[in-house]
């Protein structure tokens, strides 16, 4: 059977989470090996990445931060995501990938995007998400649904309402082949059903 690399992509608070889970476990309902991965993190050193970059003490510049999470991309990918998609058969599902860095290194903190690109296919070899799955949100609603959920909020999330709004709408704007808008209003299970018919379509009518 063949292997499939999926990101999951969208505003902090869209639901991420849940649908990376439940995909999950559509997956291994039906017999396919899977593994679950996140952004920064996967290897020691992403996240040792992870930590620094999300750490509310710590005040990084634009690029320093970038580089941070291109340390850990690079990482996973080298150790990580080629080696498993290089055995053919494992369906990866990543919390985060390249979308959310032109999301919010570029769009969010005003980082020139030839650069950032270039830096990233650097960071990645050119490995990309057969599916990325965008959970479209409105700033305000993301935050005011990690409000409710009592989270204490990181570095990234900490950043001014402006800054999150610019980000949202990079999202919602993102195109490409393989990348799959879902309405992150409705309910999670709603959500996770539209995206299995598209991992369904991807794997040739998985039941």
């Amino acid at each position: 059977m063949p292997g499939l690399f999926i990101a999951v992509e969208g505003p902090d608070g869209a639901g991420k989470s849940t649908l990376v889970e439940r995909l999950a476990e559509h997956l291994r309902q039906v017999g396919r090996t899977v593994l679950v991965v996140r952004e920064p993190g996967g290897t020691d050193t992403a996240e040792a990445a992870r930590a620094l970059v999300l750490d509310p003490l710590r005040d990084w510049t634009p690029a320093a931060e970038l580089f941070l999470i291109l340390v850990a991309r690079a990482e996973l990918v080298a150790k990580v995501l080629g080696p498993t998609l290089a055995g053919g058969d494992t369906v990866v599902i990543s919390d985060r990938y390249d979308l959310s860095t032109r999301a919010y290194q570029v769009a969010g903190r005003g980082l020139p995007a030839d650069a950032v690109l270039a830096a990233n296919r650097l960071a990645t070899g050119g490995l990309r998400p057969d599916l990325t799955f965008v959970l479209d949100l409105a700033s305000a609603d993301a935050r005011a649904r990690q409000a409710r959920q009592g989270k204490r909020p990181d570095r990234m999330e900490r950043a001014d309402p402006a800054m999150h709004e610019r980000v949202a709408q990079a999202f919602r704007e993102a195109s490409g082949e393989g990348v799959v808008h879902l309405d992150a209003t409705e309910p999670p299970e709603t959500v996770a059903a539209a995206a299995w018919r598209a991992v369904q379509a991807r794997l040739g009518g998985t039941k």
